[in-house]
């Protein structure tokens, strides 16, 4: 490590000396080194474009005491709101496609890169994936032509910030998609409109039925529901079939909760070819389409505000090693300043911030919304686990091994019957955790939303009721009245969403 250390000292000093000599080329010199150094996570998508990283003094020269930075800038003056859209729909709709060609259209992949794509998918004889290679980098879903991991990058327009998370469509890689689903603030459902394909996907058992519940019960207020693969020879831009489309999909959608007229908007598109995208469909393509493109759409979606100035969230999503411990996140609310001390929870570490990064950039401060990066020291990574929660010393985040929700039952496996004693996997913000049903308190009657008189001993699917939930390990929940993002979740068997709840009660919490 020492060596590695001294020769990354020379390197610096080689840059800055070089730099000094020729102030022209220090640019590039910069960008070449923060390249070598940091890789980041996994999930980062490799084509960002070299302006958007950091300045080295941020990265390289970083000291247990950070020393004030002028390059750190305040991600909260660039004025533009930050939003997560997250990608949703059946395998092979399209969505991996749909974000790499968003980000080609807003300058995030040059030419040169989709030119290499295009070969590489043309060798594995799959000459129409190649824009779904700019989100699925990693060899295992190039080879299958499926979205395994959650896929991440960022674009911007005139007046938003944009995070794409571009969540698998398999049903394998469901719980996959939940964590891509739980820090999505829009999402975007993607649906296909060739003969047979759509079908699929709605048919009881398609994955576009599930995830649609999922995203709602996940807090993914609204829903851009694009119906992609218009320009196919089955479908060639028809209105019948678009309206088909439509026409089955807005009962689904009321019965799984959403206002159809304030928080759901449709819109046809070619992925492919980028029709209706960034531009506005030409009349020529599509005569009887005049309502406004993906990009358009994005930009005058309204979502609720978060507090900036209540207690700080941050579920941890991911952690790795990169001088010192850095742990990542969507910030649920409050706000994070570099120096300040935090804890982490529920093995209650108190941890001081070192540096905070937004996207590529170093920050001296960040609000709710933004997906970071932070680096902290007083915990090691081991002692970390995904679904433990950055908060505010003053008024941590609960963690409990029990607590009381209130929940609706969709499905159970094989005509089940729910009763105390059912056994489930608990997804809940970034947790994922095995939990047993200890005790069923009451059942509410879905007409009047009232608790019924009678004791109830077991229930059967589209029941709602309230009952007591336990898991082995203390997990860090709050109720759904003070923090709806950290109180909703999901229960899962099999590889089926049997239940969606709500968590209404924390009894002696930590």
């Amino acid at each position: 490590m020492d060596i590695e250390e001294e020769i990354r000292l020379l390197h610096l000093d080689s840059g800055e000396a070089h730099g000094a000599i020729n102030p022209d080329n220090k640019e590039a010199e910069e960008a070449d080194m923060v390249v070598e150094k940091d890789e980041g996570p996994k999930e980062e998508i490799e084509a960002i474009p070299q302006s958007e990283y950091v300045e080295p003094q941020g990265k390289e020269k970083e000291v247990p005491a950070p020393v004030e930075d002028d390059t750190a800038e305040e991600v909260v003056e660039d004025g533009k709101r930050h939003l997560n859209v997250v990608f949703i729909g059946h395998v092979d709709a399209g969505k991996s496609t749909i974000g790499g060609q968003i980000l080609f259209l807003s300058g995030q992949v040059d030419d040169r890169t989709i030119q290499k794509y295009e070969k590489e998918a043309k060798d594995k004889s799959r000459e129409s994936w190649y824009m779904a290679y700019i989100m699925d980098t990693n060899e295992e879903e190039r080879v299958k032509g499926i979205t395994v991991e959650v896929g991440r990058a960022h674009f911007e327009t005139e007046t938003t910030r944009f995070t794409i998370l571009d969540a698998p469509g398999h049903k394998s890689y469901v719980p996959n998609m939940i964590s891509g689903a739980s820090q999505g603030d829009i999402g975007v459902l993607v649906i296909s409109a060739r003969k047979g394909e759509f079908e699929t996907g709605y048919e009881k058992g398609g994955q576009t039925r599930e995830h649609v519940q999922l995203a709602k019960t996940l807090g993914v207020s609204k829903l851009l529901v694009v119906v992609n693969k218009m320009d196919d020879p089955t479908v060639n831009w028809s209105k019948e079939r678009y309206d088909e489309i439509e026409s089955k999909m807005i009962p689904f959608l009321r019965a799984s909760g959403y206002n159809v007229k304030k928080d759901i908007q449709f819109l046809p598109i070619s992925g492919l070819l980028g029709y209706n995208m960034k531009t506005r469909l030409d009349k020529s393509v599509c005569p009887w389409w005049s309502g406004p493109c993906v990009f358009e759409a994005l930009d005058t979606i309204e979502v609720p505000p978060r507090d900036p100035k209540g207690p700080f969230r941050m579920p941890i999503i991911d952690k790795f090693k990169d001088m010192g411990t850095v742990v990542m996140g969507e910030v649920e609310s409050g706000s994070i300043r570099e120096g300040e001390s935090l804890v982490v929870m529920p093995n209650k570490a108190q941890v001081k911030v070192l540096a905070i990064y937004c996207d590529e950039n170093k920050v001296k401060r960040a609000g709710p919304g933004e997906n970071l990066r932070v680096r902290v020291s007083g915990i090691e990574e081991e002692d970390i686990l995904s679904g433990f929660v950055l908060s505010s010393l003053a008024k941590p985040i609960a963690a409990v091994t029990e607590f009381v929700a209130q929940l609706q039952i969709l499905e159970l496996l094989d005509n089940a019957i729910f009763t105390a004693g059912y056994k489930a996997v608990l997804h809940i913000h970034s947790v994922v955790e095995e939990c047993e049903i200890v005790e069923l308190l009451q059942q509410i009657d879905p007409k009047t939303k009232k608790p019924m008189k009678k004791k109830v001993l077991f229930v059967k699917n589209g029941a709602v009721i309230v009952c007591r939930i336990q898991v082995n390990n203390m997990i860090c929940v709050e109720k759904f009245s003070d923090f709806a993002q950290l109180g909703r979740f999901t229960l899962r068997t099999e590889g089926k969403t049997v239940a969606v709840g709500k968590v209404t009660d924390l009894p002696g919490s930590a």
